[in-house]
């Protein structure tokens, strides 16, 4: 095979009216003039593909690279399940304003319905300001009824498990289950490819032409999971030189990581591509073929599955990364 290296994308800054000017200054690159919501730092999504933005690979998308090298990067099993479309979907979140509450829905009325995956996603808090909150299923038990009389009152909001996040809290999202970002959160989102979302409530709010936002509910009610669960949130404590297991599910595995050494982190016994962010510090990562790269806060590195091991060295003793792969 061909040497692929270390994968680097060119992010996709997404622009929308909620989003804000964090996520370049958590970068540490110049600020865009739009306020930028989310960055999309590796996407398989149709229409939306990551560009590979250095090496001997620039400017290729990732779905030729996965058409060129699909059992080396992705791994044989992953690549047997999925083709030739990267299964992951990784981005940071800037809510300068309240996001709608939403609900998506899982792979079987996905591909029912828009013939797609479903979404299951997880939150990893970054930098929550003062008074942030996190909306993460629901504190008590409603039915379909219930839930569209809420809406019509304007109380829904009422019903849902309501969180004030700290830094390095995490939130896992099964399809199913509604949720929100409230103002002031920036968040790391580890997400299966897919952008089916069904708008549950907008607060009445209207758009610059004084119309209210398309609502999703009769889509929505099929895939609400209407259970009251204990698992909306937990803090993670990290341990130095340690992997950490955030939440492992069928669609991904994500691990924490803090480094003060060097540590060297094990690829291909997972048969999986790992994705590396820096969520902060900087350092460098080197492979088992002499590849090295640098990466700092802010940025993400795809491994490929064919990568026996890399070595993560931190420039100081504060270097934060998250990984991501498939068991």
């Amino acid at each position: 095979m061909n040497n692929l290296g270390l994968l680097r994308f060119k992010p996709y800054f997404k622009t929308v009216l909620w989003g804000g000017s964090r996520i370049t200054s958590f970068k540490g690159i110049p600020q865009h003039q739009e306020p930028i919501g989310e960055s999309w730092e590796i996407s398989g999504l149709e229409g939306f593909e990551s560009v590979v933005s250095e090496g001997e690979h620039t400017g290729k998308t990732i779905e030729q690279l996965l058409e060129l090298h699909g059992n080396d990067i992705l791994g044989r099993r992953i690549h047997r399940i999925y083709g030739n479309k990267f299964p992951l979907l990784i981005k940071f979140i800037d809510a300068s304003k309240d996001l709608s509450i939403q609900v998506h829905p899982d792979d079987s009325l996905a591909a029912e319905r828009h013939n797609c995956w479903g979404k299951t996603e997880l939150w990893y808090t970054l930098d929550p300001e003062p008074g942030a909150y996190i909306y993460s299923g629901l504190q008590s038990s409603i039915t379909p009824s219930q839930l569209k009389q809420h809406i019509a009152n304007n109380t829904f909001s009422d019903v849902l498990a309501k969180f004030t996040p700290r830094r390095g809290d995490l939130f896992y999202l099964p399809a199913g289950r509604i949720h929100s970002i409230g103002a002031g959160n920036l968040i790391l989102e580890i997400q299966q490819t897919s952008d089916i979302t069904y708008r549950v409530y907008d607060y009445n709010r209207t758009d610059l032409n004084g119309e209210k936002r398309e609502l999703h509910v009769d889509l929505a009610l099929d895939a609400i999971d209407f259970r009251v669960h204990e698992d909306y949130m937990r803090h993670i404590d990290p341990l130095i030189n340690r992997e950490i297991v955030l939440k492992e599910c069928p669609f991904f595995t994500a691990t924490l990581i803090t480094i003060d050494t060097n540590f060297r982190l094990q690829v291909s016994r997972y048969d999986s591509f790992r994705i590396i962010i820096a969520t902060r510090g900087d350092g460098k990562i080197k492979d088992n073929q002499g590849n090295e790269v640098k990466i700092r806060q802010g940025e993400t590195i795809l491994i490929p599955a064919k990568t026996r091991w890399v070595d993560i060295t931190p420039n100081s003793d504060d270097l934060e990364i998250i990984t991501a792969y498939i068991q």
